[in-house]
């Protein structure tokens, strides 16, 4: 899910909206705003894991994997 989209619902309210409807629901944030703190802090804001911009297939390959394996 993106952190930040201009103009609309954002990642953090997203998350937490769907967290309300699905408790075990596995989110990962993805930003190219590494400084933001839902990036330095996801798992308070209810996301699994989280991905920086840019990334490769490799690293989402990777992040995927972990959030299906340890959330």
């Amino acid at each position: 899910m993106d952190l930040t989209i201009p103009g609309a619902m954002g990642g953090k309210e997203a998350v937490r909206r769907l967290l309300e409807f699905d408790s075990k629901a596995r989110v990962i944030v993805s930003s190219g705003y590494a400084d933001d703190p839902v990036m330095a802090d996801h798992r308070d804001y209810g996301f699994c894991a989280r991905l920086r911009k840019p990334m490769d297939l490799a690293e989402l390959s990777t992040v995927v994997n972990q959030a299906l394996d340890s959330c």
